[in-house]
């Protein structure tokens, strides 16, 4: 059986997260969502709010998936869930040259490879950051999100 990782702060959850995760699961048997408390940003939603919008977005999907909020390295919470790959959805160039340091990293400390999966051309400029601007000024995050973390947001923000 293979079981993949997919971690991010989706805070909030993107439909580019939603599309990286439902392509994890036609391509793994189960997938393991890791919320990652990043001590460099300040969250809009927390952890359990984060958890409970990706619980409820894959609820069809609870037997392969699994999603859980963890801090630490990495490399360990992924050792810790058995998990055979990471898997980081890539938009950019940049994001590449980020994400092959960090996986180098995670290979050296734990011999855990990742997978690069290229995001799908319509999320292509698509990040929880932009969302929440766009939230917080007013305008709509109709089609960037799905539509409960649409009303989430709109709630945050009013």
């Amino acid at each position: 059986m293979s079981r993949a990782m997919c971690p991010g702060s989706f805070d909030p959850p993107t439909n580019g997260h939603v599309d990286v995760i439902k392509r994890c699961l036609s391509i793994f048997d189960q997938v393991v969502v890791a919320i990652v408390a990043n001590p460099s940003k300040s969250a809009l939603f927390d952890s359990i709010e984060r958890t409970a919008m990706l619980e409820e977005l894959f609820k069809d999907e609870s037997s392969r998936l699994e999603i859980h909020a963890f801090s630490g390295l990495l490399v360990d919470f992924a050792q810790e869930k058995k998990v055979d790959v990471i898997v980081k959805g890539l938009r950019a160039v940049s994001d590449f040259e980020y994400e092959l340091q960090m996986a180098q990293m995670n290979e050296s400390l734990a011999g855990i490879n990742t997978l690069f999966l290229p995001t799908n051309p319509e999320y292509g400029y698509l990040s929880s950051s932009l969302v929440k601007e766009v939230a917080r000024m007013g305008g709509s995050v109709d089609g960037l999100v799905p539509p409960m973390v649409a009303a989430a947001l709109k709630e945050r923000y009013a």
